[in-house]
């Protein structure tokens, strides 16, 4: 097949051949230069990371006495860890008098009745708690805490998602803060409780470490703006209400508010020793229903604030780092146009340079390091900070990549979707309460089940595979092209991500079919 096509192309007009060739050369690059150039920021945050890092958060003093306090719990449909999220907030250590409890709780199945009989029992013991059930989910999340806050009672209001579970002195290790009155928002980072359950758990754990440990501490104690994560973290009332309030004409309500508050004047405060364990997803298509929520939300984000931030007269380096931080979900576009450039790369030179030479070779692998070796850059350093054994971590930089590749489609469809103004459901990631494992297997308290994802549609993973098999044709091919057999390593990386990614979503596709499947036979 190779043999045709390079003679399809060989005998091309020759008015037509160099156009399409410079015009295929030149989308690659700027693919290539665009995906780089987000390399090259991350390494800018791991450099900004080390520069800051002995600059620790501290409260100027302690409150006295201590300001009252609302705990929001916001949930839809949470069965499995509905009565634990009520449990932990119940238990925080925090004067009774001084602590309101809302469950926010928009259920529309058995676990509403769950949520509400723990509400009750907790009330019965004397601990203010309230539970609001809306009928109409308007708004999804951000419309609950909207609605929830004029009946808070709290000067600060704490949010916890319902897969979270808050150690009981969260709210003395985080409320000093507060004390200094130009402090709107708290964020601490996540621990996870099911860290080591699978090899997709433990890529989550390693992902987010590089978010929290490297990213947000890099730059909130560079002066950069970071945003409140949803959950985990408080909030200033006052904060809240300055900004606008909740809005929900985003799929990131979180990152909304915290730019609009910090536009309006608040600083935040990022907490890195303070953890707050949760439920990583443990199955893909959770996974990828989260990163795609995640993913447009950010770009619509952007569009949202960006043109508003850049005409403010916030300094030059919040501006850049705003931009990098909303945009950068836009990479998974770039890495699906590079791989569907693949095939057109093996026939056409796709580099102002002529084959084999020095300089071609120098050019593609500077980009390469500014766009993919940034990655292990950044997880390494993310791990080496929590006191972890860095050979572990390189040894799963190809797991990592591989997995970022995956899903790339998946979140390349939530970017073009923000672009266009597609709109979109708030789609809640399943929570199924697995903890950990030990030699008797993953601890659950919930039912194990595999749990249906509606939004990830059946085609779009047998559109992965496709994507898989296309790049793996790729590969194949490059062995038969002399001058691109250097690109195999790579080729074969991209296709082991589209495969697993894809593959995994077929079987979670075809077990949440079957209510007797386990969640336990894929986590393993």
């Amino acid at each position: 097949m190779s043999v045709l096509v390079s003679t399809l192309w060989t005998d091309a007009p020759w008015q037509v051949q160099p156009l399409v060739r410079w015009s295929l050369t030149g989308a690659y690059l700027m693919v290539l230069m665009l995906i780089a150039t987000y390399g090259l920021h991350r390494y800018w945050l791991v450099y900004l990371y080390y520069r800051t890092r002995r600059h620790q958060p501290r409260a100027a003093h302690d409150f006295d006495p201590l300001p009252r306090v609302t705990v929001q719990l916001p949930m839809f449909n949470e069965g499995n860890v509905a009565e634990r999220i009520i449990d932990a907030a119940c238990r925080l250590n925090y004067p009774r008098e001084k602590l309101q409890i809302q469950v926010l709780d928009d259920s529309t199945d058995e676990s509403a009745r769950l949520a509400a009989r723990r509400v009750a029992s907790w009330a019965q013991r004397g601990v203010d708690i309230h539970y609001l059930h809306r009928a109409e989910r308007v708004g999804y999340k951000a419309g609950a805490l909207a609605d929830a806050l004029p009946v808070a009672t709290g000067q600060f209001i704490a949010v916890f998602d319902a897969d979270f579970d808050p150690p009981a002195n969260f709210l003395h290790d985080t409320i000093h803060h507060f004390t200094d009155p130009g402090v709107g928002m708290v964020q601490t980072r996540w621990d996870h409780l099911n860290r080591h359950l699978s090899l997709l758990t433990r890529s989550q754990a390693i992902f987010l470490d590089g978010h929290f440990v490297i990213e947000h501490a890099a730059r909130n104690r560079a002066g950069r703006w970071i945003n409140f994560n949803g959950t985990a973290g408080i909030w200033r009332r006052q904060a809240i209400l300055d900004a606008g309030n909740w809005q929900h004409d985003t799929l990131t309500e979180d990152v909304d508010l915290s730019y609009r508050a910090q536009m309006a004047g608040w600083r935040f405060v990022f907490l890195p020793q303070v953890t707050c364990p949760a439920e990583l997803p443990p199955e893909i298509n959770a996974f990828k229903a989260q990163q795609h929520r995640w993913t447009k939300g950010s770009i619509q984000t952007a569009k949202k604030l960006l043109p508003a931030l850049m005409r403010s007269n916030a300094p030059l380096p919040i501006k850049v780092e705003a931009f990098f931080h909303l945009t950068s979900p836009m990479v998974y576009l770039y890495v699906t146009l590079m791989a569907l450039l693949f095939y057109p790369a093996l026939f056409v030179n796709m580099t102002p340079f002529e084959n084999g030479t020095m300089s071609a070779l120098v050019l593609g692998m500077s980009l390469f390091t500014l766009g993919t070796a940034s990655a292990a850059a950044f997880y390494v350093a993310s791990q080496k900070a929590q006191g972890r054994s860095v050979w572990p971590t390189v040894a799963q930089i190809p797991v990592l990549m591989s997995i970022g590749i995956g899903i790339a489609l998946n979140n390349a469809r939530g970017c073009v979707e923000a672009l266009i103004g597609h709109d979109s459901p708030f789609v809640r990631t399943p929570k199924y309460n697995l903890t950990r494992v030990d030699s008797s297997g993953p601890r659950r308290a919930g039912s194990g089940r595999i749990i249906a994802t509606p939004s990830i549609k059946l085609w779009m993973s047998l559109l992965e595979v496709a994507l898989g098999l296309y790049v793996l044709h790729c590969a194949w091919l490059s062995l038969d092209v002399g001058h691109t057999v250097v690109s195999l390593p790579f080729l074969l990386l991209f296709a082991s991500g589209y495969f697993y990614v894809g593959l995994s979503s077929l079987y979670s596709h075809w077990s949440a079919r079957r209510p007797s499947t386990q969640l336990v036979a894929q986590a393993m």
